[in-house]
């Protein structure tokens, strides 16, 4: 199991899958129920992200151990190694979802935006993965795409995507970088397009616009709040006044374009793969 943020992660086809910890608490304890050994490797230990009412903050039964096995200043692959041949554990399988999704047509929405992502992805690319709310669909037809590195938001870093993949890109200029992003965190460091256009840096933006900070939303909900009134409602909503993320990339000197169907993401994704330079593609859920 990974953490529910991991840092960095090879993924793709062909490449072992492990199941990621599930970020609300409840879904948490549920996949660690019955564990009676937890075994850290550049890991810590797991948490809830926020503090909820009547949960535990810590989401491991009460009575599990819990064993380091090494941190992430020390040799984890080869401590894992160590551990693997000391239990005879098996090899690694790959992952058996083998199957590259189909190009989508027709409506979009995030199934058909992981589907797009999935499907067109370069065989090496640097996935730099903060789109919230919208990429569960992405994250789970991941292990049938072409082998790839996954950057994720690794905390409460809201933000931390378009500079992330700013970075990747100029730490890797023969892979292709693309930056699975949220609206609502990308207006925190919306700079990182006018660095990627003047450093003509490879990074290909799906910009996911549901015109919400989502998650917040959500979380409202779940401490009880809902049915917000007007002035809460409006403190998590990105609608009034619209934002225009195309137009924004272009001001900042990357070519921007908005897509409202499946058909023309695939379009709009497959050119700006093959092409030089940033690229933003404002994509409306």
């Amino acid at each position: 199991m990974v953490e529910a943020c991991a840092a960095r992660i090879e993924r793709g086809a062909g490449i072992p899958s492990p199941a990621r910890l599930p970020y609300f608490p409840e879904q948490a304890v549920e996949a660690l129920k019955g564990t009676g050994t937890l075994v850290l490797a550049a890991a810590l230990e797991p948490v809830a992200f926020f503090g909820y009412p009547g949960l535990p903050s810590k989401l491991a039964p009460a009575e599990c151990g819990i064993e380091v096995l090494a941190t992430v200043a020390e040799d984890v692959v080869g401590a894992l190694e160590h551990l693997a041949d000391a239990i005879g554990a098996p090899k690694p399988v790959a992952s058996a979802q083998s199957k590259i999704p189909s190009r989508p047509a027709g409506k979009l929405e995030p199934v058909s935006l992981g589907a797009a992502l999935a499907a067109l992805q370069p065989d090496g690319a640097i996935i730099v993965d903060e789109s919230a709310t919208s990429g569960g669909a992405y994250g789970s037809m991941a292990s049938a795409a072409a082998p790839h590195t996954c950057l994720a938001l690794t905390g409460g870093a809201i933000g931390q995507g378009l500079p992330t993949a700013t970075g990747a890109a100029i730490a890797c200029p023969d892979r292709r970088v693309i930056s699975l992003q949220a609206d609502g965190s990308a207006m925190y460091t919306v700079q990182a397009l006018w660095t990627q256009a003047r450093e003509r840096l490879n990074v290909t933006t799906l910009l996911c616009s549901n015109r919400a900070y989502r998650i917040l939303q959500i979380e409202a909900a779940r401490a009880g709040n809902t049915e917000p009134g007007h002035n809460a409602r409006t403190l998590t909503e990105l609608s009034s006044p619209e934002i225009g993320w195309a137009e924004i990339a272009r001001g900042l000197g990357v070519p921007g374009v908005r897509v409202e169907t499946a058909d023309d993401l695939v379009k709009h994704l497959e050119h700006a793969i093959k092409s030089d330079g940033p690229h933003l593609i404002e994509v409306m859920l």
